[in-house]
């Protein structure tokens, strides 16, 4: 009798007919449903899905610091401090013209060491708080500060902000200024060692007494003078909060060659400094409140830099610095700088500047209005973009402030053939005409000129040309006019080297700033507006553009032949306070005068050339017309 178990079993068992023919032995049939079952517990990976599993990366990680520990301990014993870089091995720049005749040298390092406690605490804090807050508590690097550092150079907002007062203080004192992966490593390890083996005091010392503050001076006594004309223990704390604010551009932001933009950015950093001791409890907040920006002096000139030399010598500086050379690599010097200065030319635009500012000066009124008056002027070669000649002023070391690339004063009438220029491209372009005002900012950039400055806002402001701007970035805007459209920035530094190193600026001629048969257009608008006179005067084909500013402070002409692009401008500028003033008997008619005299003489034996339009010469009218006023 079967019992409920064999029932049971029964059920259980598979029925014959219904098996599958190739089921196999008993064994096989478990193993395929083992593998039957892990298959729907997840799918099996395969390929390069193989190696990033969580635990297999989460090791990848683990290997990876290990490797970055043990590299890092390798260097850390690898390198050592070594002995200071010793300033004392600076050389002299030598700056020489084209054809290798020397201009200047310069390099003279002018520094005095101090102890801190000659730095009035509240002059220490000013340094603190600009450049590294946490400099009493961090280990001499700042990881947050290197990561920020990283970014601001990989997005195209420079390389500061990455290096603590430690790291500066290396860099100046142990190491060179180049720009490289392994001098930041080393600088990383000795900034660490230094910091342990030094007091927080020894080393803002001697950052104090080794950074760069422009003026060729050395530390912070020198920058005391050379700013404040004092000793370094009268500073103020807004004094040093200045002084502070400059190291980080010194060239830019030296008040007494600042252009309006770079002051607003020095006086925000100003306040930024003073802003960040209040929070830091180092200056009461009533005091903040009342501090007045402290300008400092007019600097002294150094030695050897008289007349044009200096204005020569501070546009190569910039340029190279601009190309990304620091002030401290320059300051160090060994350089050799060959300008694109052409020394004839150079000699035709001093004479005839010098004459035409002082020479007719009869009279105590004339004398007077002489006074009053200053020059500017940039010869340009549309063809390569190279300054062949410049003029800055009557002195460098009068006049410190070169005339040729100050963007003070308002461009006036030259500036309608970029509005032309924008408004031919917007109809090409098919661009709506409620975008004017944007099209004439963006093709005034595309061109090289300054549009942060103001004078772009309003239709009043642009027609008026309110815009400032200097001689030096309008030859390049009318040199890409003779240049078929493409962008022309002036250039002067033919090239930099020291020993093995070479630098200098990317080509003067680059993309494409407006469409070529704008340019085309524009040139034959500028034929048939040129004066007469001028066109008599350099017998050759040329055109340009000349006026008075709104504001009666500046006279200018911009005009081109086919072989020389020239910019003159004369500013109102009173004698004493070197303030922006009226012009006194110096309109159109004075700076044509001095445009034409100029060319005439740098062109001498020049065979003449023809404009051309793509199709050949542009026919140029026979100069008829009297002598404007």
């Amino acid at each position: 009798m079967a019992g409920p178990l064999t029932a049971l079993r029964a059920r259980r068992a598979p029925d014959p007919e219904q098996a599958p023919q190739d089921a196999g032995p008993p064994g096989r049939r478990r193993a395929k449903g083992r593998e039957k079952g892990r298959g729907k517990g997840r799918e099996k990976r395969t390929g390069i899905r193989r190696f990033f599993t969580w635990r297999k990366l989460l090791l990848y990680v683990v290997c990876l610091f290990a490797l970055l520990i043990g590299a890092f301990t390798v260097l850390y014993y690898s390198i050592d401090v070594p002995e200071a870089n010793a300033q004392a091995k600076a050389q002299s720049n030598v700056y020489t013209y084209r054809d290798g005749t020397i201009l200047a040298r310069t390099g003279e390092i002018n520094r005095e060491m101090v102890s801190l406690d000659r730095v009035p605490t509240g002059v220490q804090h000013a340094f603190v708080a600009a450049e590294n807050k946490s400099f009493y508590q961090d280990p001499g690097v700042d990881p947050m500060g290197i990561l920020r550092g990283l970014v601001n150079t990989v997005t195209g907002k420079g390389t500061q902000g990455g290096s603590t007062i430690t790291q500066q203080y290396v860099k100046n004192y142990y190491l060179s200024q180049e720009q490289t992966a392994t001098r930041k490593i080393k600088e990383l390890v000795i900034s660490l060692k230094v910091d342990q083996r030094s007091s927080k005091e020894e080393i803002l010392r001697g950052y104090l007494n080794t950074s760069y503050f422009g003026r060729v001076a050395y530390g912070v006594q020198a920058a005391a003078r050379a700013y404040y004309d004092k000793d370094v223990d009268d500073l103020t704390v807004g004094e040093g909060a200045y002084l502070a604010a400059l190291v980080q551009a010194p060239s830019q932001y030296d008040w007494a060659v600042a252009t309006p933009k770079a002051k607003r950015l020095v006086t925000q950093r100003w306040n930024y400094v003073l802003d960040n001791m209040v929070d830091m409890h180092w200056l009461d907040p009533a005091q903040r409140k009342g501090m007045r920006f402290p300008e400092p002096v007019a600097p002294d000139p150094a030695p050897g830099l008289g007349g044009q030399a200096g204005y020569l010598v501070d546009a190569a500086r910039n340029e190279l610095i601009s190309s990304g050379v620091s002030e401290q690599e320059i300051a160090a010097g060994g350089w050799t700088i060959t300008l694109t200065i052409d020394r004839a030319k150079q000699r035709a635009l001093e004479k005839t500047m010098r004459q035409g500012l002082d020479g007719s000066a009869k009279g105590k009124r004339a004398r007077a209005d002489a006074a009053g008056t200053q020059g500017g002027a940039v010869s340009v070669d549309p063809e390569n973009g190279h300054i062949v000649a410049l003029y800055g002023g009557r002195d460098y070391t009068k006049h410190y402030l070169s005339n040729a690339t100050r963007g003070d004063y308002q461009v006036g009438p030259v500036f309608e053939p970029v509005i032309t220029a924008a408004s031919i491209d917007t109809k090409a372009r098919q661009k709506p005409t409620a975008d004017r005002l944007r099209a004439v900012r963006s093709t005034a950039r595309a061109l090289g000129m300054d549009t942060d400055s103001g004078g772009f806002d309003t239709e009043q402001s642009v027609n008026l040309g309110l815009m400032g701007s200097s001689p030096m970035k309008l030859a390049g805007v009318y040199a890409s006019f003779a240049h078929q459209g493409e962008r022309v920035t002036p250039s002067i530094v033919k090239s930099a080297r020291r020993g093995d190193e070479t630098a200098g600026p990317p080509d003067a001629v680059g993309d494409r700033a407006i469409d070529a048969e704008t340019a085309r257009m524009i040139t034959r608008s500028l034929i048939d507006d040129g004066r007469p006179d001028a066109m008599r005067a350099v017998r050759r084909p040329m055109a340009g553009k000349g006026g008075v500013s709104d504001d009666k402070r500046a006279a200018w002409f911009v005009g081109y032949t086919p072989d020389l692009v020239t910019a003159v401008a004369l500013f109102g500028e009173d004698a004493t306070t070197r303030k922006q003033i009226r012009l006194k008997n110096a309109g159109l008619q004075r700076v044509t005068d001095l445009w034409s005299q100029y060319t005439d003489r740098a062109l001498s034996g020049v065979p003449a050339a023809w404009f051309e339009d793509g199709s050949g010469a542009i026919p140029v009218p026979t100069p008829t017309t009297p002598n404007e006023p």
